[in-house]
């Protein structure tokens, strides 16, 4: 078994909350699959592009009980109400829940898990069959701390929720699990940003799984920026299922990290469900990006659209993943995938992979992918109006990724996330 896999299999066995909540069972045999079937190789499809050969051998101790205190100026401009998370534990000083609408409940995990109601916490409770599930095993099995988020029914509201995730050095590299949830009720509305962010530089893990359940006519507009630190390792996973009519409008930015790996999946079940998830990868120096969408139309007259774009300099690697399934009975979907992605440096790579697979009649589907550099004709008109060369790469590229950002309505987050990815953007131009 690798160090990995043996340094989790010990923190299970010390786990305090193994236990709550009637999950001991679950927990014992996610665990058990994890390590009999072991982290996946480079001939498993769904993990072909990001190998684990390095990370297998590094053992991370589990997150301390309570971590040492960060820089404050971490958090300093996300506005309240937000919940704060610090190296993997529920930081409650930091934490600011005034002003959290009514009918709005927001809570770490480890209150619901000490709580007396089970069901509470039964979304912990769901098994992952398929080998190449590993992340999503350790998950199941270590998962002691999280936000669980839930709107009441008919709760429409303008105030967005923050959803903080900091690190910072410790003694030794550590590894958190968290678990989340968000669920909005029928016909509720709500928008939720997650910030994965580092205060210094550390090598921690952070394995992390969202269950987003949207009821008929909810809506849910989620931003995710990761910029976590250079040595930082990422693995997440959102899963997220829509009812009759639900829409559910997604950003993510991957910023940073050494190595991160985000799979999202939507299953549209109900009628008329739309999903409209955009997003950005900035891949630079010997970052690793990996990205795996997996769209899945239910239901009659679904719709999903996707927008994503890819950067990359340095040595950098980024791999783009667009699964869209249209299943038999879902006539009238429509789907659309587009990716672009532009290299500025020769030794980037990036590899995109759209996939499309129509069981379903009177469909509208359309996929295409690109890799390229920048458009030499526009260089050479913004050149030819006396922009110095590096500022004339620098508006090309932010131009290339700012339409993404569009898929969100409130003006106050879009403003925030710009800001955070026009400095990403300062840090990825090449010298």
């Amino acid at each position: 078994m690798s160090a990995l896999l043996d340094a989790f299999a010990s923190a299970f066995d010390a786990l305090p909350a193994r236990e709550s909540a009637g999950l001991g069972q679950t927990r014992r045999a996610a665990l058990d699959a994890a390590l009999r079937d072991g982290l996946p190789g480079p001939r498993t499809e769904a993990w072909k592009y990001t190998p684990l050969r390095s990370l297998e051998r590094r053992a991370f101790a589990a997150a301390d009980a309570a971590p040492a205190a960060f820089d404050a100026a971490a958090v300093a401009g996300i506005p309240a109400p937000r919940i704060v998370f610090h190296n993997g534990r529920f930081d409650a000083g930091h934490s600011d829940l005034s002003g959290l609408p009514a009918g709005v409940s927001l809570q770490p995990l480890s209150q619901v898990l000490a709580g007396d109601d089970a069901r509470e916490a039964n979304f912990l409770a769901r098994r992952f069959e398929r080998a190449d599930e590993v992340f999503a095993r350790l998950n199941a099995a270590l998962a002691d701390e999280g936000a669980v988020l839930r709107v009441d029914a008919g709760v429409r509201t303008d105030t967005a929720v923050h959803l903080v995730f900091v690190a910072s050095p410790s003694e030794g590299d550590r590894a958190w699990h968290l678990r989340h949830l968000i669920e909005l009720r029928e016909g509720a509305r709500l928008t939720v940003v997650e910030h994965h962010l580092a205060s210094d530089t550390h090598n921690h893990l952070g394995n992390s799984l969202t269950h987003v359940h949207l009821a008929p006519d909810a809506q849910l507009a989620h931003a995710r920026v990761q910029d976590e630190a250079l040595g930082a390792t990422v693995i997440a996973r959102t899963d997220a299922v829509l009812a009759r009519a639900a829409q559910y409008r997604r950003l993510d930015l991957e910023l940073g990290a050494a190595l991160s790996r985000h799979e999202l999946n939507a299953a549209l079940h109900g009628e008329g469900a739309h999903v409209h998830a955009n997003g950005v990868l900035l891949a630079t120096g010997r970052r690793h990006l990996d990205t795996r969408l997996g769209i899945d139309h239910v239901g009659r007259d679904t719709q999903c659209e996707l927008v994503w774009r890819g950067l990359g300099a340095g040595r950098s690697r980024a791999a783009f993943h667009g699964g869209i399934l249209i299943r038999e009975g879902a006539d009238g979907s429509n789907a659309a995938l587009s990716n672009k992605n532009l290299l500025l440096s020769e030794g980037a790579e990036i590899d995109t992979q759209p996939v499309l697979e129509i069981h379903a009649d009177e469909v509208q589907a359309a996929h295409g992918a690109t890799v390229g550099q920048i458009d030499a004709n526009a260089l050479f008109y913004l050149r030819s109006r006396g922009v110095p060369a590096e500022a004339a790469r620098a508006l090309l590229t932010a131009a290339f990724c700012r339409e993404t950002v569009s898929v969100l309505e409130d003006e106050s987050v879009r403003a925030m996330l710009e800001v955070r990815l026009n400095l990403a953007l300062e840090r990825l131009q090449p010298a």
